[in-house]
C-alpha cells in the first residue's frame, strides 16, 4: 500500500493548489468588481461626459481605486463611439463585446506588459443626445496576481507542511495494521509446515481471519477427501494382497507336491492344479489393473468420443464366441435396425461389457444361455446381458457391486473385482447400473440375471421404445 499512498500524495497537491487558487480569487474578485463600481459611477456622474469634467478636475480615475504596494492597478474607460475617456491606454479590450450583456461585471484573465492580469469589466448604457439607441461605455479594471500568488502559496503551505506529519503517521499505522492483520495468516502458515505428511486432520479455523475462512473451509473439505481416497485406496491394497495370497499359496503348494511326486500321473495332475492357480492369480492381476485403470481415467468427459454402442458391443461379444463354446453356452446379440450413439472411452465401455459377459459366462451353467442386446428408449441407451443361471438374491445386489465381495455357496472361481469395475466405469460415464431376474428365464432353480446399464444417448433421435421394466 506504500507505492499507492506515495502516488496520491503529489495528486492531493495539486488539486490543493488548484482548489486554493480559485478560493483566493474570490475575495479579489469581489474587490475588482467594487472597483468596477466606482468607476461606473462616476460615468453616470457625468452623463458620459469626459471625466476630468468631474466637479475636482484635479483627480483622474485611479484615486477612486484603493492600491497596495504588492499589486498594480489599470483601468481604462472607452467611450460609445470608442473614443478613449480616460484610463491606460494598453489595458486590452474583450474580445466579442457583443456577446455580453450590459450592466453586468464580467471576469477574465489577460495580459498587459507581458505580466499576467485579472480584469474585471462591464458595459454600460449612455445617452447618445439623439433619438438613436444608447451607446454602450466599457468600463473595465485589471489587477496583478500578486496578492492571490501569496495567499495561493499560504493555503498551499498550510495543507501541505501537516500532510508532511501525517503522512508518515498513516504510512506507520497502516504497516502496523497491516503486520497485525496478516499476523494469523503467518501463524497458519507455521501451523501447516509443521505437520507431518500424513496429518490430514482439518485444519482449525478458530484463529484465522474472517476473509480467509471460506478458504480455510475450502481446503479441509479438500483433505477430507483426500484422507477417503487415501483409506480407499489403503482398503483397496489390504485387500489386494489378501486375495493374491491364495492364487500364490496354492501354486507354491503344487510346485513343491510336483516336486516330491515321482509317479508321473501325479506329477501330471500337480501341474494341472499349479497352472489353474497361475490361470487364477494372472485373471486376478489383470483385474486390479483394470480398476486401477479405471478409477483413474479423467472425471470431466475429456478423453470422450462419440461411440455407436450396438457396434463396440458385437465387436465385445465376439471375443467371447470361443469361450462361451468351450463351455457349451449359448452367446447371443440383439441390436436394433438405428443406430445408437453415445459419448464416452471406448477401451473403458469395452472393459465394463467384458466384465458383464465373464461373470454371466462363469455362473451360468453349460447348457444355458446369454444374450447381449442393445436399444434406446427416448433419451437413454441401454445395455443389457441377461443369462440363465442361479440369479442374484435381492438381498445381495447391494453389495455385489463391492470389491472383492462374493456371494457364499456360488462356487465359481473369481476375484469379486469384476462388478466393482463395472460399477467405476458406468460412475464416470453418467451412467446407471440396474439388475433384475431374468424375465425369459424358465427353471425355477435358476431364475437367472439381467444387468442394465442406461446412458446418455448422445443424438436423442431413434425412434421411441416401450421402455420395459424387469423384476
Amino acid at each position: 500500500m506504500l507505492a499507492p499512498l506515495l502516488l496520491l500524495w503529489p495528486m492531493s497537491i495539486a488539486i490543493t493548489y488548484l482548489v486554493a487558487k480559485g478560493i483566493a480569487n474570490q475575495p479579489f474578485d469581489h474587490a475588482l468588481e467594487d472597483s468596477v463600481t466606482v468607476l461606473t459611477q462616476q460615468v453616470k456622474q457625468a452623463d458620459g461626459a469626459l471625466l476630468r469634467r468631474v466637479p475636482d478636475k484635479n483627480r483622474s480615475g485611479r484615486d477612486f481605486l484603493r492600491g497596495d504596494d504588492v499589486d498594480t492597478l489599470y483601468y481604462l474607460v472607452v467611450g460609445g463611439r470608442g473614443e478613449y475617456l480616460d484610463g491606460d491606454r494598453d489595458l486590452p479590450p474583450p474580445q466579442d463585446p457583443d456577446k455580453y450583456r450590459s450592466g453586468m461585471v464580467l471576469f477574465r484573465n489577460d495580459t498587459i506588459h507581458g505580466t499576467p492580469v485579472r480584469v474585471a469589466f462591464t458595459y454600460l448604457d449612455t445617452p447618445s443626445g439623439s433619438d438613436d439607441e444608447p451607446r454602450r461605455t466599457l468600463v473595465q479594471v485589471a489587477e496583478t496576481l500578486e496578492k492571490r500568488a501569496q495567499l495561493a502559496n499560504e493555503i498551499i503551505k498550510g495543507v501541505i507542511l501537516p500532510q508532511f506529519i501525517i503522512l508518515p503517521v498513516i504510512l506507520a499505522l497502516v504497516w502496523f495494521a497491516l503486520a497485525r492483520g496478516l499476523s494469523p495468516l503467518a501463524q497458519l502458515q507455521e501451523r501447516i509446515r509443521a505437520r507431518p505428511p500424513d496429518d490430514l486432520s482439518p485444519i482449525e479455523s478458530g484463529q484465522v481471519p474472517e476473509e480467509i475462512t471460506p478458504l480455510v473451509g475450502s481446503l479441509n473439505e479438500m483433505l477430507a477427501r483426500l484422507s477417503l481416497s487415501i483409506d480407499m485406496q489403503k482398503r483397496f491394497i489390504a485387500d489386494a494382497a489378501h486375495q493374491m495370497k491364495t492364487p500364490l499359496a496354492g501354486m507354491r503348494m503344487q510346485s513343491e507336491l510336483a516336486l516330491r511326486q515321482t509317479d508321473h500321473d501325479e506329477i501330471h495332475r500337480s501341474l494341472l492344479q499349479l497352472a489353474k492357480s497361475s490361470e487364477a492369480a494372472t485373471r486376478l492381476v489383470n483385474q486390479l489393473l483394470a480398476l486401477a485403470r479405471a478409477e483413474n481415467q479423467p472425471q470431466a468427459g475429456t478423453a470422450f468420443e462419440p461411440i455407436e454402442l450396438s457396434e463396440l458391443a458385437r465387436g465385445v461379444v465376439q471375443d467371447w464366441v470361443q469361450a462361451s463354446f468351450a463351455q457349451h453356452i449359448d452367446l447371443g446379440f440383439e441390436q436394433p435396425a438405428y443406430s445408437i450413439m453415445i459419448s464416452g472411452n471406448p477401451m473403458m465401455l469395452r472393459e465394463l461389457l467384458s466384465n458383464l459377459i465373464d461373470n454371466a459366462l462363469r455362473y451360468t451353467p453349460a447348457g444355458g444361455s446369454v444374450t447381449v442386446r442393445v436399444r434406446s428408449t427416448l433419451e437413454l441407451a441401454i445395455l443389457e446381458v441377461e443369462d440363465t443361471g442361479p440369479g442374484i438374491p435381492q438381498a445381495e445386489r447391494a453389495h455385489v457391486f463391492e470389491r472383492f465381495y462374493r456371494i457364499l455357496g456360488s462356487n465359481v472361481d473369481g476375484s469379486g473385482l469384476g462388478l466393482a469395475i463395472v460399477r467405476e466405469i458406468a460412475q464416470q460415464h453418467g451412467a446407471e447400473v440396474d439388475i433384475f431376474n431374468n424375465p425369459r428365464a424358465h427353471s425355477p432353480k435358476l431364475p437367472g440375471t439381467l444387468l442394465r446399464l442406461s446412458i446418455a444417448l448422445l443424438l436423442p433421435d431413434a425412434p421411441e421404445e416401450d421402455d420395459i421394466t424387469y423384476g
